[in-house]
């Protein structure tokens, strides 16, 4: 980022972290990823003229009622305790190192990567990967903070995943690819209410457990990075025939690893296999309680875009539909077009830009 999109990215932090992470009751604050997003994608000229509209719907950041003591894990998936977690987070990187606080803290909230439909850690992840490129500033570490304390306010684990993926001792041969591995989730049987009702219904989901631990996660640190983006690719992919089933959660199936993805860099390398395990686990989740059986008809579908500037356009019609989830995913399909050179990849956040409804205020 230039010093000029770096600060506007510090302005839209500080607009924000007066805001909750949560607003009419259980909606996520999308804000900090967007402003992110759209800053390091070259929109950062567009960010609070989007912010404008998007914080009126927003609310207050709530109030504290403790500190998070050494018994901090009674206060795991609390949402009451989300300003006490900020708290707790902003003075961790205040004493140390943000990697360093970054190596204790993400093992610990991992088993609950799905806290809040992902948004925890896609939010972490979008933080990190400011801090990566634009460097430590002030606002960005706060920005970790919020992130890290909406993953561990929401903190959950995905039910009837005992047996999560253990990462292999040798090279992925004896499970699936990531392809098949997705292909086979089952869907549980009543696609009603929001995730709250839904990954409930894992436990009785017959086949679930298996289909979680079927897929092929290496222990190599490079090669569980390798499988990690493969996951980001096919979960990026498969949305544009099956993202009809619930066209926002399902994008989660894919940014959320991506968001993971983009955190490795900043991790011990011995934390990169689990990572794409828990990363695994809550996409087969997502895939399992919201994606239809059935794929959409070909009819349907938009034309793969060609061209050099394809990816760019692709992004900027995100940013011209205006909802927070179509920009995100546009963001991971950039991603995975450059990676793959897969073009349904950029159909596919063309796809969501369909089903999505434009905002009222966009």
């Amino acid at each position: 980022m230039t010093s000029d999109t770096a600060g506007t990215l510090d302005e839209a932090y500080q607009r924000l972290h007066a805001t909750g992470p949560e607003f009419d009751g259980f909606l996520s604050n999308h804000g900090p990823m967007v402003a992110e997003a759209m800053s390091r994608r070259g929109r950062s000229d567009g960010v609070h003229r989007w912010l404008d509209f998007y914080v009126r719907r927003l609310e207050e950041f709530p109030r504290g009622t403790g500190p998070i003591g050494p018994q901090w894990r009674e206060a795991l998936g609390d949402p009451q305790r989300v300003a006490d977690w900020t708290t707790h987070f902003r003075q961790e990187v205040d004493r140390q190192p943000w990697r360093e606080m970054l190596d204790t803290w993400w093992p610990r909230l991992l088993p609950g990567l799905v806290a809040a439909a992902t948004h925890g850690v896609i939010r972490t992840g979008h933080a990190v990967e400011a801090l990566l490129t634009d460097g430590e500033s002030p606002e960005h570490l706060t920005e970790l903070a919020h992130g890290l304390a909406y993953w561990a306010a929401r903190w959950q684990p995905v039910p009837g995943a005992e047996a999560e993926p253990r990462p292999a001792a040798g090279p992925p041969t004896a499970g699936l690819t990531v392809a098949a591995a997705l292909a086979v989730v089952p869907r549980i049987a009543d696609q009603s209410g929001g995730i709250r009702e839904r990954l409930p219904r894992l436990s009785a989901l017959a086949g679930w457990p298996t289909a979680v631990a079927a897929a092929a996660i290496p222990a190599s640190p490079d090669q569980a990075r390798a499988w990690l983006a493969g996951l980001a690719d096919e979960a990026t992919t498969r949305y544009l025939e099956y993202g009809h089933g619930n066209a926002v959660m399902l994008v989660h199936s894919a940014t959320a690893p991506t968001a993971v993805l983009r955190t490795l860099p900043a991790l011990r390398e011995d934390l990169w296999a689990p990572s794409t395990a828990a990363a695994w686990t809550a996409a087969a989740a997502l895939t399992a309680i919201y994606a239809p059986t059935v794929p959409a008809p070909a009819a349907e579908l938009p034309e793969a875009p060609h061209g050099p500037l394809a990816a760019e356009e692709v992004f900027a019609r995100a940013v011209d539909h205006g909802d927070e989830h179509v920009i995100k995913f546009a963001d991971t399909a950039v991603d995975v077009h450059a990676r793959t050179g897969r073009a349904a990849a950029l159909a596919a956040a063309l796809r969501a830009a369909d089903l999505v409804p434009r905002p009222t205020s966009a």
